[in-house]
């Protein structure tokens, strides 16, 4: 398996990688943008200049001869009319040229501030401004300069102050595209993040899971081991009664432990669905007293036990709930101080009847009480166990947790730190009619 670290390395390798060929794409996108709207700039400005003209044109006499050549590489049709009509003592506007450019580049979607500049190409002079320069952000575009005089003596340019949001604009697709992305790349980041605190999690609680099952294991099987050594010495032949004590005692440690497995095996069917529940109707009373007898003797606290019950039956399976009871005052006598008070009661409303189980324990804290009914959680009793507190899996309140929803009941919890816990479970009533 691939630790954790290297997964890591990878992914954040992964991410920069693809970040990187995206920005490199955005970079390419925009400067082929960018040269794109240089050259529809190019034809603009010569657009505006020669519409500019041709309104100059009409207004001289009927009749007048311009001279003109033909177009070359370096200088442009446009050129030759322009120096014309200045020879006649019609000059270039500015102004108007400025208006028309206005006008076809909100026709190309081209939304920018402009000016435009009569310079002299020779020392880049500006001898005329169509409005004042403002601010010339990074992505400004110059134009080409058309030259209206032949032996380029002035020529007019068009400055893009800030064409970044139609660059942007035509972007639009490959940006969202961008940003979709970025964030599907960032939500597999978190949950593959997720999954790994998650396994690390999964393995702690492994951990955790085989600490307390070997803790909880190693007293019965030694126990064991010891009596049935002492046994097998024939030390005890003659002496009958404690002979059988320790017989007594092999088989409670062995009851502890089948009692332990078959837990863990009862709890993985409760949870496939695969464990079907005998319901019927079972008078609380004989069940609730056997359970307090049992931890009467068995306990070596004081325990003071208390009954109020108002609902005498219920519709369920009787093994079970009684061990999910038998799990309830179990924790309630671990988790309490050396004099135990435990209150036992049972009401009903319209849906359900509910059994209390109330006690003066250390109480949850409020931050675990939403993961106690896990598999494996004991709020931080993984902890105590490993400081010499109680023992066990971490099952019992899980196991509690799934006959209730075995019975399509609920339980909950209502505890104060340091004061109490009461669980309430919540049986539903049964409705048809049954033997």
């Amino acid at each position: 398996m691939i630790k954790t670290k290297y997964i890591k390395i990878i992914t954040i390798i992964s991410l920069i990688s693809i970040f990187t060929m995206q920005l490199m794409w955005l970079c390419n996108t925009y400067i082929l943008i960018k040269d794109n709207i240089y050259e529809e700039t190019n034809q603009i400005l010569y657009k505006s200049i020669e519409e500019e003209a041709i309104i100059r044109l009409n207004k001289t006499p009927k009749g007048t001869s311009i001279k003109g050549e033909s177009a070359t590489d370096s200088i442009p049709e446009i050129t030759y009319l322009e120096e014309g009509l200045y020879n006649l003592g019609y000059y270039i506007s500015i102004e108007d040229v400025d208006s028309i450019a206005s006008t076809l580049l909100l026709e190309h979607k081209i939304s920018s501030d402009f000016t435009l500049n009569l310079i002299n190409p020779k020392n880049k002079e500006v001898l005329q401004q169509s409005k004042k320069e403002s601010f010339l952000s990074w992505s400004a575009i110059h134009s080409k300069e058309i030259p209206i005089r032949t032996d380029r003596s002035q020529a007019v340019q068009m400055i893009l102050m800030n064409p970044h949001w139609s660059i942007f604009a035509r972007m639009g697709i490959l940006l969202l595209t961008t940003a979709v992305m970025m964030v599907f790349a960032f939500i597999g980041l978190f949950y593959q993040i997720k999954i790994i605190i998650t396994e690390r999690k999964i393995a702690q609680l492994k951990e955790d899971f085989s600490y307390a099952m070997i803790h909880d294991m190693k007293t019965p099987i030694s126990s064991a081991i010891m009596c049935a050594s002492r046994l097998h010495s024939g030390k005890l032949d003659d002496k009958p009664e404690i002979k059988n004590h320790y017989f007594t005692i092999v088989e409670s440690e062995l009851e502890h432990l089948s009692a332990l497995s078959n837990k863990v095996l009862t709890l993985a069917k409760l949870e496939q669905h695969k464990l079907e529940m005998n319901k019927k109707d079972i008078s609380l009373s004989p069940m609730i007293e056997d359970l307090i007898e049992k931890f009467t003797i068995k306990t070596e606290k004081t325990i003071h036990f208390t009954t109020h019950l108002k609902t005498e039956k219920v519709y369920a399976d009787e093994e079970f709930l009684k061990e999910a009871i038998s799990n309830l005052i179990d924790n309630a006598i671990k988790y309490s101080k050396e004099s135990v008070k435990i209150n036992i009661s049972s009401s009903s409303d319209a849906k359900h009847d509910i059994i209390n189980i109330h006690d003066n324990g250390i109480g949850i804290p409020q931050k675990d009480q939403k993961k106690i009914f896990e598999k494996f959680e004991r709020a931080s009793a993984i902890k105590r166990t490993r400081k010499g507190g109680p023992s066990g899996f971490g099952l019992g309140l899980n196991y509690v947790y799934q006959v209730m929803e075995a019975h399509e009941g609920r339980i909950y919890i209502n505890s104060i730190e340091g004061e109490f816990s009461e669980f309430s479970l919540l049986i539903p009533k049964i409705i048809e009619n049954y033997d």
